[in-house]
């Protein structure tokens, strides 16, 4: 059982959203709308699915790799070193 399956109901609504909003942005392109208004919900997706990002690394944390210490030894280890590899990459995106 991953973390956030006790939420995958909201989880999947926000996900719904962020896929509403890049669809917004199809939308605003295809209308030919004003490159500041595009570029202002490019913006706010960036931002949602940033936030996103953040929510399933603490349920990661929580979850995946809170077990993994209890448990001790190498998948402890292992886990910290994929959380670690993965907050990189939100840090560099």
């Amino acid at each position: 059982m991953h973390g956030y399956t006790a939420n995958k109901d909201d989880i999947l609504k926000r996900l719904r959203r962020i896929e509403g909003q890049v669809r917004g942005l199809q939308r605003l392109v295809e209308e030919d709308t004003y490159c500041i208004d595009v570029l202002t919900q490019v913006s706010a997706t960036t931002k949602a699915l940033q936030s996103f990002g953040l929510t399933m690394l603490e349920d990661h944390l929580n979850s995946c790799v809170a077990a993994a210490i209890a448990e001790g030894g190498d998948e402890a280890r292992d886990k910290v070193q994929e959380a670690s590899q993965a907050i990189a990459r939100m840090v560099r995106s």
